[in-house]
């Protein structure tokens, strides 16, 4: 599918990944609706970036676990652009938590991290919905993570949310169906600020990789994008990790 002049929401698009596919998708002439939560200057400036690229995008405050928010939101787009055609549910948070300490694990820290990670992404597929199937077309993607899949990552509360959000592609894929196709991208290790205190574990990891390199937020957003053009897929999760799950 070419992607010119459709239209996207990258929920946690100020920053990181979220960035990078922002500006990605306003290089294939997408309209891009940059979301965030408390990255206000971060969104501001993605929006700057792609108007100054010749681009258009809108940068939008909610926080996805709210649903009124997202439904406000997307309302918000679709009178903007006058369609809501993409998705990318890029918005996830974590607490570093070590495995072992099962206290750490609070009721507070698993609802907060379900909060956005899980229920945010079905809100927001819940919310464009509607938009997509009034145009007969659309496309989401969904970010999960390697720690999904393995149970590893920085907290055993983040690994279960992200295995979550694997299961909840497949079931919106078939959902959404035959109108709107929902697949998942999986990064490994990714080069942003979620490594910000722990930058010599990062450099300890990268020559331990099959490619011996981190993945890049722009690695991950050109699969995003390859993902949102694909016709002939849905249901599918894709890992891009430089090896790190053989």
């Amino acid at each position: 599918m070419n992607l010119q002049h459709q239209t996207a929401l990258v929920t946690g698009g100020g920053t990181g990944i979220g960035r990078a596919t922002s500006l990605a998708l306003a290089g294939k002439g997408v309209s891009v609706a940059v979301n965030y939560s408390r990255s206000r200057q971060e969104a501001e400036e993605t929006v700057q970036l792609i108007r100054s690229l010749g681009g258009q995008a809108i940068a939008l405050q909610a926080d996805v676990s709210k649903d009124h928010e997202v439904r406000d939101m997307t309302r918000q787009i679709a009178h903007h652009f006058g369609t809501l055609d993409l998705l990318v549910n890029n918005a996830s948070i974590t607490s570093h938590i070590p495995f072992p300490d099962l206290e750490a694990a609070t009721e507070e820290v698993w609802d907060n991290l379900f909060a956005v990670n899980v229920k945010g992404m079905f809100y927001c597929a819940r919310a464009v919905a509607p938009y997509m199937n009034k145009e007969g077309r659309g496309a989401i993607v969904n970010l999960g993570s390697i720690a999904g899949t393995t149970g590893l990552g920085s907290s055993l509360p983040y690994a279960v949310s992200k295995a979550a959000v694997h299961g909840l592609t497949k079931s919106l894929a078939r959902a959404l169906a035959p109108v709107i196709r929902v697949n998942c991208v999986v990064p490994g290790a990714v080069q942003t600020r979620w490594w910000a205190g722990r930058e010599e574990q990062m450099k300890h990891l990268a020559p331990n990789l099959l490619l011996q390199q981190l993945s890049t937020p722009e690695d991950i957003a050109q699969l995003i994008c390859a993902v949102l053009e694909q016709e002939a897929m849905t249901g599918q999760i894709i890992t891009v990790d430089s090896g790190q799950t053989m």
